[in-house]
């Protein structure tokens, strides 16, 4: 059944919603990370993968903070982050029962080409949750998506990492760990760190892509895509890695940006298009983008 809410976000499918959310729950993991839960209904009926939120992280911090949308389901979302600065440590200590003030969804969200199925997810950091988005959307939606996720963490991952159930043949069995929710999923996932943690691959997230990516037959190939997020320099080897392949790659940006919708230019990244080279503003233009269109080296 079709909620109201539900109803009305479909109907304004780019608006932006200003929503007195109420906090639901809110988990701490090592590195001072947290994933918090939100009531936010409407901005939970029209988010997608790729979009993001903008949060007021405490009445006496009027700048808001954006958080990529971990998960959107029924009347809440989900947002993943780590402390940096004053206002997400207040954040933080927010408990269950709560208002905050949510602003969204905003942005461009991945563009899903069921052609191609075989769908590559590359997070870092915290360009982890919106891969998680992408598996979660990717197993509602008709045909034949096998989704593979990849993530990488140079703290300890925002979860309790456990041996997968799910066969990777294509990699050393020892490398066998993976994140709890997407094994829930039925989505294989992996991961890659520098910093020893048991059951994950000791390399960056792009070597261990490669391995995969490396096995694949070119009628394999022409169906994969690799969508992305995390730090710049992870985004523009992962960009080089898809190239390599001749495979499209979308990557969602990180920014730092003050308004978030648009006005401030604050975010602005320079973009190539057939007409040239123009700036584009993370916030609204993206944060997703082809990576083949964005200038790596400005």
């Amino acid at each position: 059944m079709i909620t109201a809410a539900q109803r009305t976000a479909q109907q304004n499918r780019d608006t932006l919603f200003v929503e007195d959310g109420e906090v639901l729950s809110i988990d701490s993991f090592p590195g001072e990370q947290f994933i918090m839960r939100i009531r936010a209904p409407l901005c939970a009926a029209a988010a997608r993968p790729g979009n993001f939120v903008h949060i007021s992280c405490d009445e006496s911090r009027p700048m808001r903070r954006p958080m990529s949308i971990m998960r959107a389901q029924d009347d809440w979302i989900e947002i993943l982050y780590k402390i940096v600065g004053d206002g997400l440590r207040l954040l933080s200590r927010r408990v269950p029962g709560d208002s905050i003030s949510v602003l969204g969804p905003i942005g461009r969200p991945f563009v899903l080409s069921p052609e191609r199925p075989n769908a590559l997810l590359i997070g870092g950091g915290v360009g982890i949750p919106p891969m998680v988005f992408v598996a979660d959307y990717l197993r509602e939606q008709q045909g034949n998506w096998k989704p593979l996720a990849i993530l990488g963490s140079e703290i300890p991952f925002p979860f309790d990492a456990m041996p997968s159930r799910l066969p990777t043949p294509w990699l050393d069995s020892r490398v066998n760990h993976a994140m709890p929710l997407l094994e829930d999923w039925g989505v294989p996932s992996r991961l890659a760190t520098l910093a020893g943690f048991d059951g994950c691959f000791d390399g960056y997230v792009t070597d261990l892509a490669d391995r995969w990516l490396v096995t694949l037959t070119t009628e394999q190939l022409a169906k994969t895509e690799v969508y992305a997020c995390g730090p710049t320099p992870m985004l523009k080897v992962v960009a080089a890695l898809a190239a390599r392949y001749d495979i499209p790659c979308q990557v969602s940006l990180e920014e730092y940006m003050a308004c978030a919708v648009g006005g401030c230019a604050g975010c602005a990244v320079r973009i190539e298009t057939p007409h040239g080279p123009t700036m584009q503003r993370v916030c609204v233009d993206g944060p997703v983008f082809d990576a083949t269109t964005v200038a790596w080296d400005v």
